[in-house]
């Protein structure tokens, strides 16, 4: 142990070894720049490479000798750009899910920060009216059918030194509206340091005054802001209660006692909804953060609610990171979704983060949905979350009626039944709007020989290609490869092969024949990630659909989110039970869930709605369950279900995987942890009732992906503590395997999704 009386640097890199290194200060050093927090620019291996690290500590003694220390280059940050709460946030995740502390902080940070981008140098775009004003084109202006150009016109007439770009999109305008402008000679653009206002100067707070609450939405709200210290709240309303109300009034509330709020919401598609009614409602700067924006967008951002410029904070997942001025309520909406989850690197749940960023800020949670995750349900069981329920539709709306449809020995087109057509038609002729759920993209599922049954796989992937008509082509929705129509099966030379089942391209051209055709044709809308690949295509069908005219809509689980569509009164969902048959645990649960967040697009409004299930399975107990008892019924006897066989929520899993070109290294891979991890638990006596178990090595449910053979190692334990003290052990010793480095592993605490 060598001490070095001037301090020393500890630096958290971005690679993939659990370790912090240490560096010498640089040769120039300004004082007071040695704060935990800073962004250090360091030399790293071999050659002129420098990385971009994140200081943990100054220490005053390292077990590398002084003349093997290299000096850092630069010490790029003045003061932090990680608050503490942020940095304490990353350590314990970076712990709780067993990854490299470096490369879990970087992931917490912008990607311009990430790069090593000064904030010093920190500048702003501001628009401002032109030097040279063009009064012809503003008379032209006034002609114009343009009124969305003419609200920014004068917008930015009333701000002659400018107003900051992010200003103007908080507000709803893009950068093509703003060009526009310029081209016609009204405004230019400068760069300069910011100038801006804190969120709670901007008088009034509100826009638009709130909606009458009824009694169930009166009551959660007092609940909700009757303190402003830390506590969860799960907040269960039924489809259709109006929970975005309360959060609105939530945050009108926090606002008002100069705090700010973060809003995480699943999707990015529930973005410009979401960030319509929080302009509709509030004056006070509004920021949306999510990976559909460029990096210098995502900065500005990050900066306005660091600084305190922006008020309330909408984001995706990797939001949960944003530093926050005078932070003051975390809402996550449809808390139960997936989309929470990271399923790559460090595979974070933002929801979980949330709850403990919430207790560091020491300011409330509310986790919000109509179909609560099992996890959630337990804990408000057992009383660690407060228990809101909203069960009447807001404005006294009749929920939906939901009836099993049996497909058995019917004749089917494009996957619907004669009465599932029936009713579609009857809805059109009554001036409203269809939505039909399936989740399966492209025209079907896979094609077959009608001669011997042949089915097309993928080269890569335990699963079959994909069939797509626009462009025609098989697609695998696994590893992305593509290939033609074969012209014969390959297996007996037969030229008849045809798809097999159906996906929403298939669908479309179905209904698009019976419907879309003659004096009462009405708009068919495919909603799919195909469809939907423009930068604003689902927006316009959005607005399209708002139109309240006829119209059927056709998608995926795009549809099934959040989303408001009032002149929608029949759901028809396709293929509905598949989920029941899963080889996941977690597979009953998230297709109840699913059905009822599809059904509740249905009868928002004063018309009541009907929900179509169209089954193989009607009697399955499951099925019936949810249909005739509904949610809680049905989350209830899961969770017993759970309870009885010891899966989580009343126990908790970690899971190994790894994955090579071949299966032998990654059989043998495991084996030797699985055996490591036995001699753990026995010398440490992490076994028992109490302790944890291994389950497997075993090949993964889709064994073959992208070319690489997967297979998996499952710790299970009823407590964390002995599975966490497990895994510090076992993790060490499975990094310094030489196999480690033919293949690539991974561990995923709380895993949800075993595939």
């Amino acid at each position: 142990m060598t001490a070095f009386p001037a301090g020393i640097l500890r630096i958290a890199l971005p690679v993939n070894l659990r370790r912090l290194f240490d560096y010498l200060p640089p040769k120039h050093l300004a004082e007071g720049k040695l704060s935990p927090g800073v962004r250090v620019r360091i030399p790293f291996g071999r050659g002129n490479r420098e990385v971009i690290g994140v200081l943990i500590s100054v220490e005053f003694s390292s077990d590398v000798p002084v003349d093997k220390l290299r000096p850092a280059s630069e010490i790029i940050d003045s003061v932090p750009v990680f608050p503490d709460t942020i940095l304490q946030l990353v350590k314990w995740m970076a712990g709780y899910y067993h990854h490299p502390i470096g490369d879990t902080l970087v992931q917490a940070l912008p990607a311009l920060l990430r790069q090593g981008y000064d904030l010093a140098k920190e500048v702003h775009e501001f628009w401002q009216p032109a030097a040279q004003l063009d009064t012809q084109a503003e008379q032209a202006l006034d002609r114009a059918r343009a009124p969305r150009q003419q609200e920014a016109w004068q917008i930015i007439k009333q701000h002659p030194t400018g107003i900051s770009v992010e200003a103007l999109k908080s507000m709803g305008f893009d950068r093509t509206l703003l060009k526009n402008l310029s081209q016609r000679g009204l405004i230019e653009s400068t760069e300069r340091a910011a100038d801006f206002r804190l969120f709670h100067d901007h008088s009034p707070l509100l826009k638009a005054s709130p909606f009458v609450l009824n009694q169930e939405q009166a009551r959660a709200l007092e609940a909700i802001t009757c303190d402003q210290q830390f506590s969860t709240t799960l907040l269960h309303g039924v489809t259709g209660s109006g929970k975005t109300e309360v959060y609105l009034q939530a945050i009108a509330h926090t606002l008002a006692h100069g705090k700010q709020a973060l809003v995480l919401i699943p999707e990015i598609g529930l973005t410009p909804q979401t960030m319509g009614r929080f302009q509709e409602r509030f004056n006070v700067p509004v920021v949306v953060l999510h990976s559909g924006l460029t990096d210098r967008e995502r900065l500005n951002g990050w900066l306005a609610a660091k600084r305190g410029e922006a008020g309330i904070v909408i984001s995706t997942r990797s939001g949960i990171f944003t530093p926050l001025y005078a932070p003051g309520i975390i809402i996550v909406d449809e808390e139960h979704d997936l989309s929470y989850k990271q399923q790559d690197s460090v595979r974070y749940s933002a929801r979980d983060l949330a709850l403990y960023r919430g207790r560091l800020e020491n300011i409330p949670v509310v986790l919000g949905t109509a179909t609560p995750s099992l996890e959630t349900l337990h804990n408000s069981n057992t009383h660690r979350y407060r228990y809101l329920h909203l069960q009447v539709r807001a404005g006294n709306a009749v929920p939906p009626k939901l009836m099993l449809v049996d497909t058995r020995r019917q004749p089917l087109q494009g996957g619907l039944t004669p009465d599932s057509l029936i009713a579609i038609r009857e809805t059109l002729q009554q001036g409203q709007q269809v939505l039909i759920f399936l989740n399966r993209r492209g025209y079907a599922p896979t094609i077959t020989c009608d001669n011997c049954g042949w089915l097309i796989e993928c080269p890569n992937c335990d699963a079959h290609l994909t069939l797509h008509r626009t462009p025609l082509h098989l697609h695998c929705h696994h590893c992305d490869y593509q290939q033609g129509i074969p012209n014969h099966c390959p297996n007996c030379q037969s030229p008849e092969l045809s798809p097999v089942g159906q996906g929403t391209e298939r669908t479309e051209e179905v209904i698009e024949g019976l419907f879309a055709k003659g004096r009462n044709k009405v708009d068919v809308m495919r909603i799919d990630r195909d469809s939907m690949r423009k930068k604003h295509a689902f927006q316009e069908m959005v607005d399209k659909v708002h139109k309240g005219e006829p119209a059927i809509l056709i998608g995926t689980q795009m549809l099934a989110k959040g989303h408001h569509f009032p002149a929608v009164t029949l759901v028809v969902i396709v293929n509905a039970d598949a989920g029941f048959f899963s080889a996941d645990f977690r597979g009953s649960e998230k297709t109840g869930q699913l059905i009822l967040q599809v059904a509740g697009r249905a009868g928002r409004e004063k018309i009541p709605g009907r929900v179509l299930i169209q089954t193989s399975n009607p009697e399955h107990p499951q099925l019936q369950t949810l249909v005739q008892q509904g949610y809680d019924r049905f989350a209830a006897d899961l969770l017993h279900e759970r309870q009885s066989i010891g899966l989580p929520p009343f126990s908790n899993i970690a899971l190994i995987s790894a994955e090579s070109p071949n299966a032998q290294p990654v059989e043998e891979f495991l084996n030797h942890s699985a055996q490591a991890a036995q001699g753990i638990i026995e010398a440490n006596n992490f076994g028992g009732p109490e302790g944890v178990i291994l389950i497997g090595p075993m090949p993964a449910p889709m064994e073959k992906r992208q070319g690489r053979l997967r297979w998996q190692l499952l710790l299970q334990a009823k407590n964390r503590k002995p599975l966490h003290n497990l895994l510090s052990c076992l993790l060490p010793f499975m990094e310094q395997n030489p196999l480690a480095r033919k293949l690539r592993w991974s561990v995923d605490i709380d895993p949800q999704d075993m595939s």
